[in-house]
């Protein structure tokens, strides 16, 4: 696949355009066209359409498993209730709810208000989430244990690697790639963990549906022309063009 590129790391930049050398003269890096050199030292942020989700507070999705308990009724309690692929469930009583995007306590609020007055005079719903499947992360390359991880919370690129039991005797810590996807556009991030862990830049958050391949072939083919300037005293981001 061909790639447009786009530095979106001003001290990235430097390290890029010294990196061109002769081959500034004709624009490509990689034999790929529209090099552009742009301010900035991270990957975008997903949108909320992206993600359905906040940026923090887990919110609920497709396939995800809820556990619920309505207080003083144990007809109504210790309920394992899935969430369907339009983002709904079907609780006896109150019928069918739309919870996909909303956290465990808002779910609980909303099934809360439907029993209020009608079924129950003051009712306390508890929801906890028991499993996650729609908000995950995807961890590949030299990791112990590469799979597929749910994100609670805020994860970071560090973290996200500590969740696949962390590196293995051929990992390179300097070929750590995010790909992300924002508003239909594939970006790619190349980090040094090593610059990270000395706290040369930031350890970056990681969101759902990213994908993070720890030093292997696939992550030196996206970056060939970066890998022999490390450690990277800022993240490389390339902008992917699907459509070539």
């Amino acid at each position: 696949m061909k790639m447009d590129v786009l530095l979106r790391s001003t001290a990235a930049a430097a390290t890029a355009l010294a990196l061109m050398g002769c081959a500034s003269s004709s624009g490509t890096i990689g034999g790929a066209p529209g090099l552009e050199v742009v301010e900035g030292n991270s990957l975008p942020e997903p949108t909320v359409a992206d993600l359905s989700a906040n940026e923090r507070a887990y919110r609920v999705g497709p396939f995800d498993v809820l556990n619920v308990d309505v207080f003083g009724s144990e007809e109504l309690s210790k309920k394992e209730i899935q969430v369907d692929a339009s983002g709904r469930i079907t609780f006896p009583l109150i019928g069918t709810l739309e919870v996909a995007g909303k956290t465990p306590g808002e779910v609980g609020d909303l099934m809360a208000e439907r029993f209020r007055g009608r079924f129950i005079k003051d009712p306390q719903v508890t929801v906890n989430l028991k499993e996650i499947f729609s908000q995950t992360v995807t961890i590949s390359g030299e990791v112990k244990r590469a799979g597929v991880y749910p994100i609670v919370g805020k994860m970071t690129l560090m973290t996200a690697i500590a969740s696949a039991e962390g590196w293995t005797e051929f990992s390179k810590k300097g070929e750590v790639v995010v790909l992300r996807t924002v508003e239909g556009q594939d970006y790619a991030a190349l980090y040094d963990v090593r610059a990270i862990e000395k706290g040369q830049y930031k350890d970056p958050e990681i969101f759902a549906s990213d994908v993070v391949i720890v030093g292997n072939s696939n992550s030196r083919r996206i970056f060939r022309d970066f890998l022999a300037a490390t450690p990277l005293l800022a993240p490389i981001i390339i902008l992917l063009d699907r459509n070539r």
